[in-house]
């Protein structure tokens, strides 16, 4: 067995359910050479497991109207604050990522914006006030790619 006590069948699945979180349980299972209710019962165990955290479909900011994109670095005054900071981020509806980091940030979000002036505004207006000493933020001009990661429990 190998990790979470996942198999080969758990991996074809994922690979297949990865690439296409609308494929047909059906088609899935006539891929995977067993029964629809297998993959059901298969899919619930890595839900169940945490493997599985939902699903997602992947929307284009630009198209509805968020033009800026931005990783912003966050410095903090005190590092008794992390919960709270946070959860302060959490509310924030253009913080859309969150990372407690190590290296010079403490906490290193992803900020989608209309443009560079709402990015300041949400720099200045909601961020520094949560009790930041600074921040650093790289701007996104565009992403180069993006992937799933590998699946493969051999």
């Amino acid at each position: 067995m190998a990790y979470h006590d996942l198999d080969e069948l758990d991996a074809k699945i994922l690979k297949l359910i990865v690439n296409n979180a609308r494929i047909p349980f059906l088609e899935v299972a006539r891929e995977c050479g067993v029964s629809g209710a297998a993959i059901h019962q298969r899919v619930q165990k890595l839900v169940n497991l945490g493997v599985i955290k939902g699903s997602e479909f992947i929307i284009d900011s630009e198209k509805i109207g968020y033009e800026t994109c931005a990783y912003v670095g966050l410095f903090l005054v005190s590092p008794s604050s992390f919960d709270g900071v946070v959860k302060e981020l959490e509310k924030i509806p253009e913080v859309v990522e969150c990372y407690y980091t190590t290296g010079q940030y403490d906490l290193l979000i992803k900020v989608f914006a209309r443009n560079n002036k709402d990015l300041l505004r949400i720099i200045h207006s909601q961020l520094q006030p949560l009790g930041l000493a600074r921040t650093e933020t790289l701007m996104c001009f565009k992403d180069a790619f993006r992937k799933k990661l590998p699946i493969d429990f051999s």
